[in-house]
Formats: C-alpha cells, structure tokens, sequence
C-alpha cells in the first residue's frame, strides 16, 4: 500500500506577506495625506496669524462705525461696512429664490438625460468656471449702462447674483437628488400632492444642500472685488438708498493695500473684519445644517414610535 507524500513546509509562505506591498502602499499614501493636510493647515494658520497679528490693534468700536479719513489711512469701515452687507443681501435676495427653484425644475421635473436639463447643466457648469472680471463687463454693460442703474449697490448685487447662481443651483440639485426615493413614493401612496411634497417632505430634506451651496455662494460674493469695480464703484461714503455707490469690503483692502501710502494698517484690520465675518456665516450655516438634521432625526424616530404604537394595537 502506497503512502501519499506528506506536502513539505519549506517553500511555505505566510498569505500575510501577499498583503505587505499593499500594506506598504497605504502607509505611504496614509503620510501623504496627513503630510498634504498639515501644509494646507499650516499655510492657512500662517495667514491668519498675519492677518490677527497686523490688524487686531486696529479693530475698535470707533473703527466698525466711523467713516473713512484720508483716503482710507484714518476712520473706520462703517460705511464700507453697510455698502457689503447691502450688495450681499442683494445679491441673496435675487439668486436664493431663483437657484432654488431652478434646482427644483432640474432635480424633480426634467430627467437626466434629457436635451433641456444636459444642456442647462452644461451652461452652469460653463458659467461657474467663468472669471469674474468677465461678470464685471457683463454686470457693467447691462445693469449699470442698458438698465441705467449706474454704479449702484443694486448693480453690484446682481452682478454677483448671476455669479453665484451656478454655484447654489448646482449644490441645491445635487441636495435633492440625494434625498432617498423612498420619500417621494411614501408621499405618492398617501396622495399628497407635488406641492405639498416639495415643502414639506423634500425641501427640508435636501436643506443641507442648500446650505452649502450658500455658504459657497456667500463665501464668494463677499469676498468679489473684480466684478464690484465695475458695478458699485468706490465710494466710500455711507448709501442712503440701494440706488447709491458703495464700496465693499474687498475693494476697500484693494485700494488701500495697493493706491494708497501708509494704509496697510487699515488694510489688515479691514481684513480681519472680512475673515471674521466669512467665519461667522459659515458657523451659522454649519449651525443650520446641524439643526435640521437633528429635525430630520427626531421626525424619523417619532414617525416609527407612532408606526409601533399603532402596530401594537
């Protein structure tokens, strides 16, 4: 009787070192990406520290009130203050409602594959990567002279309405289209209508969304200083109507980093109040985005008590 040969050990290989270039290969991909990440951080904190470090003995009561003095190198930013905050609110009010009702028409009504909703898509996709100087001309051109509303705030607002507006729609599309189905058929076996679905089933879930795409859109409309040249001007005096010129922000760091002698102290601290007002929206958005999906949550959880309690009986 013929014994089988016993399988020998001495070419045996552990099946983990099959995996060890893999392994190496994370590791290495693992340190560039912590390595990627704290240069972004550190370059970041380099520019905030600058930016505090400049322009933190500036910033007073007196400073975020009173008007400009000699060219800018004395006074404060209050004016400057309220010509941003009107061309931002502008541009919020004209762009919000429009982006999200676009979103809506291409996100719930056209399908994908569509000539209308390929072709829309395209053009926003074409309009956001568009330079904003060229929205300048545009805005210039049309609002200012075509409109005849001069340089005004209202035509600085606009101008970074139609800027923002790939952004939010783009961002607010791609919220709903990420809300499960299971909303809209839940909605369509109870008999709700289109409309009662949109606001009170996918609106509020698609919410995040649509903050980020105004979180996006407000991070750079405030910060705009190209297309603001061309269309609110540069006067720094406070608006009586929206009619009125107003220099923003962005604008007011412009000049007085590169037109005006000895005005980088006011540059900074004018800088600063720029960074901490971006902070600010973006930390309420943040907020808001929190909230309503905490909303979402306890909606959920309440949903299925009442489902059990029902089932129970």
């Amino acid at each position: 009787m013929k014994t089988k040969p016993q399988p020998t050990t001495d070419n045996f290989q552990p099946a983990t070192d099959n995996f060890q270039p893999a392994i190496d290969n994370f590791q290495v991909s693992t340190v560039m990406i912590w390595a990627i990440a704290l240069f972004v951080t550190a370059v970041f904190l380099w520019i905030l520290s600058d930016i505090v470090w400049h322009g933190v003995g500036q910033i007073n009561w007196e400073f975020l009130t009173t008007t400009p003095k000699n060219a800018g190198r004395e006074g404060g930013i209050g004016p400057i203050l309220v010509s941003t905050l009107l061309i931002l609110g502008v541009c919020m009010t004209v762009s919000v409602p429009i982006g999200v009702g676009t979103a809506i028409l291409l996100a719930e009504f056209t399908d994908t594959k569509s000539i209308f909703g390929r072709l829309v898509r395209r053009s926003l996709d074409v309009l956001a990567g568009v330079p904003s100087i060229v929205f300048g001309l545009f805005g210039n051109a049309f609002f200012c002279k075509t409109l005849g509303l001069g340089f005004s705030i209202l035509s600085g607002g606009l101008t970074l309405a139609c800027m923002v507006l790939p952004i939010l729609i783009r961002s607010t599309e791609e919220g709903f289209r990420a809300v499960s189905d299971d909303y809209r058929l839940s909605a369509t076996a109870l008999g709700l209508s289109r409309t009662t679905t949109l606001w009170n089933l996918l609106l509020p879930a698609a919410a995040p969304g649509l903050v980020v795409g105004l979180v996006l859109g407000i991070g750079r409309a405030i910060a705009e200083t190209a297309a603001l040249i061309f269309t609110s001007g540069y006067v720094d005096r406070m608006p009586e109507s929206l009619l009125d010129s107003g220099r923003s922000l962005s604008i007011h760091i412009f000049d007085l980093s590169m037109n005006v002698t000895g005005g980088n102290a006011n540059a900074y601290a004018s800088a600063l109040v720029l960074l901490v007002l971006l902070l600010l929206i973006n930390g309420t958005a943040a907020w808001m985005t929190q909230y309503w999906l905490h909303r979402r949550v306890e909606s959920v959880y309440k949903q299925s008590a009442i489902s059990n309690q029902q089932s129970a009986f």
